[in-house]
C-alpha cells in the first residue's frame, strides 16, 4: 500500500510540474501576443505620421523647384537675368543647403524635440519662399534662394534620421522609399500645379503669374507648418502620443535590433553629436558615399531643368509643364516597386547599376535626335534613375548602422556635400547648348558611369567586410565583432 501511495504521490508531483510548465508556456504565448498587438498599433501610428511627413516633403520639394517653372513665364526677363545669373540663382540654394545639413542633424540629435524644430524650419522656408515673389533683382532673388536652402536643409536629413530612430533595420528601406517617392511625386504634381497658376493668375492684382506661384505655394507651406508640430513625432523615449506600453515596446524593438545588448545601447546613447561627427569624418566609407552621391546628383541635375527640357519639344508653357507630370508619375510607381524588390532580394548595387544604365540610354537618345516622340520617351528613361537614388540612400543607411550619433552626422555629411553635384549641375544645362543640350547629356553620361564604378567599389568593400564579420563570429562566438550578432551589410 505504501508503494502505491508513493507512486500516487510521484504521479501527483509530475502532474503539478506539467501544469506549471503549461502555465508558463501559456503566459509566454499570451505575452508574445500582447506585444504583437501593441507593436502593430505602434507601427500603424508611426506610419500614419510618416505619410503626413511625406506630404510635407512634397511641399518642401515644390518650394525648391518652383523657380524652374517660373522661368517659363518671365522670371528671367522680369529680373533681367542672363543665363549665368539664372544658373547662379539656382545654385546658391545649395550653398545654404550644404552648410546647414550637418549642424542641423547635430542640433536635432541634441534638441530632442524634432516636432518643434522641424515645424519651425518649415514655417521659415515657407515665409522665405513667399518673399521670393516680391524680389526685383538678381541680388534679392539670390538672397532668398540662399535662405530657402538654409532652412529646407533641416527637413530631409531630419526625417530620415527620425525613421532610423523609430524603425528596425528591416523596416527602414520601405519607409525611406515612401519619403523619397514624395520628391518624385512633387516633380509631377508641382508641374501640374504650376501650370494652373501660371495659366490663370497672369496680371491678377497687377502681378505677373510667376510671382503668384511663389505667393501661393509658399503660403500653403506656412499654413501646413502649424499643423506639422502635432504631426511630426519626437523620439520613442519622449514622444507625447505614445502610451506607456507602446513606449516600452518601441524602446525594446530598437535595443533588440541595433544594440544587440543593453550595455552597447547605453554606450551608444552616451556618444555626443560632436563625437559622432569625429567618428563619421574618420570613416573612409562616408567619403566614398559622398563622392558616389555627388556623381549621381550631377547626372540627375536634369531634374532642375526638367521644364526647360520639356519645352524643347516646342509646345507652349502650359502644355510643356503638363508634359512634365507623366514621366514622374510613372517613376513614382516604378521606384516604389523597384526599391521593394531590392529589399526583398537584399541587394543594392545591381539595382543601382541597371537603373543608371537605363538612364544613360535616355541621355543618348535625347542627345541624338530632336524627334518629339523620342525625346519624350527619353524623359521617362531619365526620370526613372530616381529609383537608383532611393536605393542608394537606403544602402547608405544600412552601411552606417550605428551608433545613432554617427549615423545622423554621416547621413547629413553625405546628403549635404553631395549637393555640390547639383551646384555644378546648375551650370551644365546652359541655354546656349540647347535645344539639343548635347554637351549637357555627355556630362550626365560621364557622371552616371562614374557613379556606377564608385558603387561597385563600395559593393566589393562591403562584401569583404561581411566575410570578415562572418569569420569573426565563427572564431569569437559572435562577440566583439563591432556590429550586432547576425548583422550583415547589404551588398
Amino acid at each position: 500500500m505504501s508503494v502505491d501511495k508513493g507512486e500516487n504521490t510521484g504521479s501527483l508531483e509530475e502532474v503539478k510540474v506539467k501544469v506549471s510548465v503549461h502555465s508558463v508556456d501559456e503566459a509566454a504565448e499570451h505575452e508574445q501576443a500582447r506585444r504583437a498587438r501593441i507593436e502593430k498599433r505602434l507601427l500603424r501610428k508611426m506610419d500614419l505620421r510618416l505619410l503626413m511627413m511625406t506630404f510635407i516633403y512634397i511641399l518642401n520639394y515644390i518650394d525648391r523647384q518652383n523657380t524652374s517653372a517660373a522661368r517659363l513665364q518671365g522670371f528671367e526677363h522680369d529680373l533681367h537675368l542672363d543665363d549665368k545669373q539664372y544658373s547662379t540663382v539656382l545654385s546658391v540654394y545649395f550653398l545654404g543647403y550644404i552648410l546647414m545639413q550637418v549642424p542641423s542633424n547635430m542640433l536635432l540629435h541634441w534638441f530632442q524635440r524634432p516636432s518643434v524644430y522641424l515645424s519651425c524650419c518649415m514655417m521659415l522656408w515657407g515665409v522665405v519662399s513667399t518673399l521670393t515673389g516680391i524680389t526685383r533683382s538678381y541680388a534679392s532673388a539670390s538672397l532668398c534662394r540662399i535662405f530657402v536652402g538654409f532652412v529646407e536643409a533641416a527637413y530631409l536629413p531630419g526625417v530620415v534620421y527620425l525613421i532610423s530612430r523609430w524603425y528596425r533595420r528591416d523596416e527602414v528601406a520601405l519607409r525611406t522609399t515612401i519619403v523619397y517617392c514624395g520628391s518624385i511625386v512633387s516633380n509631377g504634381w508641382g508641374a501640374l500645379i504650376a501650370s494652373g497658376i501660371l495659366a490663370k493668375m497672369e496680371g491678377v492684382l497687377g502681378h505677373p503669374a510667376w510671382r503668384w506661384l511663389f505667393y501661393i505655394e509658399g503660403s500653403v507651406t506656412v499654413v501646413v507648418s502649424f499643423c506639422a508640430a502635432f504631426i511630426i513625432p519626437d523620439y520613442p523615449h519622449n514622444d507625447r502620443w505614445l502610451t506607456h506600453e507602446e513606449r516600452q515596446v518601441a524602446l525594446v524593438r530598437l535595443k533588440e535590433d541595433v544594440a544587440g545588448d543593453e550595455l552597447t545601447a547605453v554606450a551608444d546613447a552616451d556618444i555626443t553629436p560632436l563625437a559622432g561627427l569625429r567618428m563619421a569624418m574618420a570613416d573612409w566609407r562616408v567619403w566614398l558615399l559622398v563622392l558616389a552621391c555627388f556623381t549621381q546628383l550631377l547626372a540627375q541635375s536634369f531634374n532642375i531643368f526638367f521644364p526647360t527640357l520639356s519645352a524643347t519639344m516646342g509646345f507652349n508653357t502650359t502644355i510643356s509643364l503638363m508634359l512634365c507630370a507623366p514621366p514622374w508619375m510613372f517613376t513614382t510607381v516604378f521606384a516604389f516597386w523597384y526599391c521593394r524588390h531590392s529589399d526583398k532580394k537584399r541587394r543594392r548595387f545591381v539595382y543601382i547599376m541597371w537603373s543608371e544604365l537605363v538612364g544613360i540610354i535616355g541621355f543618348i537618345i535625347a542627345s541624338s535626335t530632336m524627334n518629339i516622340a523620342a525625346r519624350y520617351t527619353a524623359l521617362f528613361l531619365m526620370a526613372q534613375t530616381y529609383a537608383a537614388l532611393i536605393v542608394f540612400y537606403a544602402w547608405m543607411m544600412n552601411s552606417i548602422p550605428r551608433p545613432p550619433a554617427k549615423r545622423a552626422v554621416a547621413f547629413a555629411l553625405v546628403t549635404s556635400l553631395s549637393q555640390l553635384g547639383n551646384v555644378a549641375g546648375s551650370y551644365v544645362w546652359k541655354s546656349s547648348w540647347g535645344p539639343s543640350y548635347r554637351y549637357s547629356y555627355a556630362i550626365a553620361i560621364s557622371a552616371a558611369g562614374a557613379h556606377i564604378i564608385l558603387c561597385y567599389v563600395l559593393h566589393r568593400t562591403l562584401k569583404a567586410q561581411n566575410r570578415a564579420i562572418a569569420a569573426a563570429e565563427q572564431d569569437l562566438g559572435g562577440t566583439n565583432t563591432g556590429v550586432p550578432h547576425g548583422f550583415r551589410y547589404l551588398e
